[in-house]
């Protein structure tokens, strides 16, 4: 379990315009993963669900040829300003998942989906709320990856995944083995409840997800590479 994921993946200074997810502890867990693949010049990477574009940011500085992409334009409109703000070349598309960007693959997929589990049965279509709302089990993005990443990695390419421990991992590991991924998690982290599941707490008990009492939540970093 990482000690502390702040120590030495602290995100760039970023603008974020209002609505816009950003960098929090999934996003530095993310990066301290990034540090540990291997990344030159010739790596090829897909941040999909970019955000600000700290990831891709981050990907970027390792010396990577990176894409960008998010459903929301506020999104795509703020991590092309701070693409420039840091003098990084990235390519940012507006994207539902990969579904823009059919027949390219990559050395690397990275993604930090929306995974908080909602009491609400419908996603919402905009504002804030659809950087984390995610279903009744947060499951609605990340089934959607586990089932459209493989397509868009290479052979030996590797996807990196962030999400709640709440989202079950081992459904997520389970989805991408069937997907043809060897996969696995590489790290975990224990972080305060956010603001969002603290609001939903009742819930989260009544569901089984919370315990009584419990004011944290865990985070993991899935690992899955295509043979």
């Amino acid at each position: 379990m990482s000690a502390d994921i702040a120590e030495d993946t602290r995100a760039p200074r970023l603008m974020t315009l209002p609505g816009v997810y950003a960098p929090q502890h999934d996003t530095r867990l993310l990066m301290a993963a990034l540090n540990l693949e291997s990344i030159g010049p010739g790596t090829e990477v897909l941040d999909v669900g970019t955000g600000s574009g700290a990831l891709a940011l981050h990907a970027a500085r390792l010396g990577a040829r990176v894409t960008a992409v998010d459903v929301a334009w506020r999104a795509v409109v703020t991590a092309r300003l701070n693409a420039l703000l840091h003098r990084r070349r990235i390519t940012v598309q507006r994207s539902d998942l990969l579904s823009a960007l059919p027949g390219r693959s990559y050395d690397l997929v990275i993604c930090n989906p929306p995974y908080v589990p909602s009491p609400m049965g419908r996603l919402p279509v905009r504002g804030a709320a659809r950087a984390w709302e995610a279903g009744r089990d947060g499951r609605v993005v990340l089934d959607r990856v586990c089932e459209t990443a493989p397509a868009a990695l290479r052979p030996g390419g590797r996807l990196l995944l962030v999400h709640s421990g709440l989202c079950d991992s081992e459904v997520t590991l389970r989805r991408l083995s069937d997907a043809g991924l060897r996969a696995r998690v590489t790290d975990r982290a224990l972080v305060p409840l956010g603001p969002v599941l603290r609001s939903r707490l009742r819930w989260l008990r009544e569901k089984g997800l919370v315990d009584e009492g419990e004011t944290v939540e865990e985070l993991v970093v899935i690992r899955a590479e295509k043979a």
